[in-house]
């Protein structure tokens, strides 16, 4: 099976993941999309993550009844922090059946080069980079990478966590399933 691995902190997942993930279903050879929910991302800080249950949590209810798309809590049992090499490594070890892909934005693959063991994450593994404004493709690394064109909403989780704290609406903006959790739960209010 060919899974395209989707790495998120989905701090909250929301309508623009989906569509990209949703895009790459529809106009790729993958099989299914797997949102790799990252309990702490090396380059970002922690302090306003929400718990990582919490988050994979908005994930399942979010690609609810989606047989192609899947929530993954595998970084959470790994070191932490997080690197891309180490969590495809053990994925491919647990499931060598199945070749995966790296599923990222374009401005995030400017960085590529910055990352644990990038040459070795490179090698044999297809990256799938969906265009981001002002984020053109002029380096591969030496990876073999697929540019898609996916429909991109320009709207972020930080956004969200802002206007949650305004006690702005975000509907439209998130699943209404995730909404409901969100509120329900008073999540990113403090």
């Amino acid at each position: 099976m060919k899974i395209g691995l989707y790495f998120g902190s989905f701090n909250p997942v929301h309508v623009g993941h989906l569509i990209i993930a949703n895009h790459l279903i529809n106009n790729t050879a993958l099989d299914q999309v797997w949102f790799v929910v990252s309990p702490q991302n090396p380059f970002k800080q922690s302090s306003s993550l929400l718990n990582e249950y919490h988050r994979l949590h908005l994930v399942n209810l979010a690609i609810e009844g989606e047989s192609r798309l899947r929530a993954s809590n595998v970084e959470f049992k790994l070191p932490k922090p997080s690197y891309t090499i180490d969590t495809i490594t053990y994925l491919e070890e647990k499931y060598p059946d199945h070749a995966f892909s790296i599923i990222m934005g374009s401005d995030g693959f400017q960085n590529l080069d910055k990352w644990k063991n990038y040459q070795a994450l490179i090698k044999d593994r297809t990256f799938f980079i969906y265009k981001r404004p002002g984020f053109e493709v002029t380096q591969t690394f030496g990876a073999a990478i697929e540019i898609l064109n996916a429909p991109l909403l320009d709207i972020s989780s930080t956004a969200i966590r802002a206007l949650i704290k305004e006690k702005k609406s975000i509907r439209f903006l998130v699943p209404d399933s995730v909404k409901e959790e969100i509120e329900s739960n008073s999540y990113y209010r403090g």
